[in-house]
């Protein structure tokens, strides 16, 4: 199995996190930056986003989760969403946050108004790459993650909190951290029924 394969499998989502730094922070950025540099998107458009959260700045992107969900949840419930955002997404040394720049797939559908219905799905294959080559890239090097959807609820708080431009619309959370526990074991479903091959 060729190392490609390898990382492939490694890349699971991995919830027990912890806050052992298994690279400097400069060496996860030399990942997203090589990943967010290199990933394709249509017409050339690089039109993703990313900002990383370590530190405090991690942690406050957990603590706004919980500040939102609160009054959304009921009482009853929010202990148990409480204990998953703490022991897992926070209990980890970073997150990823992914966006897609609005104003460039607007620009887009002006220039070429035949493509215009395609540009907004064609920006989220783009981003759903960059999302698996940089997880797989984290697994590589035994950094476990998952990949989180709490948006639209936290996007204004984010917006504000880190001073993101009004265009970019988040897509998801990526939080990081050292593998506390392994993923439980995964079933697949027959690749006949998924895989059809002609010729």
């Amino acid at each position: 199995m060729s190392d490609m394969e390898t990382n492939i499998e490694k890349r699971r989502s991995i919830y027990a996190l912890g806050k052992k730094e298994i690279l400097p922070h400069d060496e996860v950025m030399k990942i997203v930056n090589h990943s967010v540099k290199y990933c394709p998107s249509a017409f050339n458009s690089q039109s993703a986003r990313t900002v990383v959260l370590f530190g405090k700045h991690h942690d406050r992107l957990w603590d706004i989760v919980l500040e939102v969900l609160k009054p959304l949840t009921p009482p009853d419930k929010f202990k148990k969403t409480e204990e998953k955002v703490l022991s897992s997404f926070k209990a980890g040394y970073g997150t990823i946050l992914y966006y897609e720049d609005d104003a460039v797939i607007k620009e887009l559908q002006y220039r070429f108004p035949l493509y215009k219905d395609n540009f907004p799905k064609w920006s989220l294959q783009s981003n759903g790459m960059l999302e698996f080559t940089i997880w797989t890239a984290l697994a590589e090097k035994n950094i476990g993650a998952t990949l989180q959807h709490y948006s639209p609820l936290i996007d204004a708080a984010c917006q504000k909190e880190w001073n993101i431009p009004e265009t970019w619309k988040l897509l998801a959370q990526m939080p990081f951290g050292s593998i506390e526990a392994p993923a439980d074991p995964k079933d697949f479903m027959p690749l006949e029924e998924r895989v059809k091959v002609f010729g």
